[in-house]
């Protein structure tokens, strides 16, 4: 990355992360558009754990823990990275969450529920790792960017350097299908403000933006104001989706 972004204004005793572009941080007004769009997920998955025991494997910084914690009865975050885990514990941990720092491929249960969320395109071996989901819950949610909106038209896969691959919807469904008795696949999409601003794209705003030299102002503003509101998960259109997310049933 051209720039060093850091997380501002942590509580006393949490050392800051620095965004390195494997992971989303909530506290960088540069990342808010990622960090919204990933924690819509993690709020709508939280809404259906209520009162269950959860795993959310490949944590990262924690906060989709913390979600997860305000209905579940108890959420274990699981990373391998050592100053993820420092964070996470130091920010989250509470007397419904807890972290633990291994291996996502080591958990082995059991519980009601995991949690895999824009992780799978970073595994060697997803099937693998997928039929021990199956064998430690009775339900996983697992989701992936879609590869036909985030690389470019015709690649195989985006420039994110820690993805080792993207899959389209049909790709993912076939992924998981042999792991477990259903797949359910959602997409989310853009809603609000953000629908708003794919329209006033289609119709040139960029053309205008950067004529009016308000290009960095605007985006300045703009990004930071992004709500999880401004996301939807639904069903339908998944070519279109920006993400998948999966309702795995042993």
């Amino acid at each position: 990355m051209s720039e060093t972004f850091v997380q501002k204004d942590q509580p006393e005793g949490v050392p800051p992360l620095e965004l390195t572009g494997e992971r989303t941080l909530p506290d960088v007004p540069e990342e808010n558009y990622w960090f919204r769009r990933h924690l819509v997920v993690y709020e709508w998955i939280a809404r259906r754990v209520s009162g269950l025991d959860v795993a959310d494997l490949a944590c990262g910084e924690g906060y989709g823990s913390e979600v997860l914690g305000r209905t579940a009865r108890s959420v274990v975050g699981v990373d391998a990275n050592p100053e993820a885990f420092a964070h996470a514990s130091a920010r989250y941990s509470s007397a419904r969450v807890s972290f633990e720092r291994s291996l996502v491929e080591a958990f082995d249960g059991p519980c009601d529920a995991i949690v895999f969320l824009q992780t799978i395109e970073h595994i060697e071996d997803p099937g693998s790792l997928l039929a021990g989901f199956a064998a430690a819950a009775p339900v996983s949610y697992v989701s992936t960017p879609n590869l036909l909106t985030l690389a470019p038209a015709g690649a195989e896969k985006s420039d994110n350097p820690w993805h080792l691959r993207e899959y389209r919807a049909d790709e993912f469904a076939e992924l998981l299908a042999p792991h477990f008795s259903s797949v359910e696949v959602f997409g989310v999409f853009h809603a609000g403000r953000l629908a708003w601003h794919d329209r006033a794209l289609s119709v040139g705003w960029d053309r205008v933006h950067a004529a009016l030299g308000m290009t960095r102002a605007f985006y300045d503003w703009f990004t930071p104001s992004i709500g999880s509101s401004d996301f939807r998960v639904r069903k339908g259109d998944l070519d279109r989706a920006l993400d998948f997310v999966a309702v795995c049933r042993a």
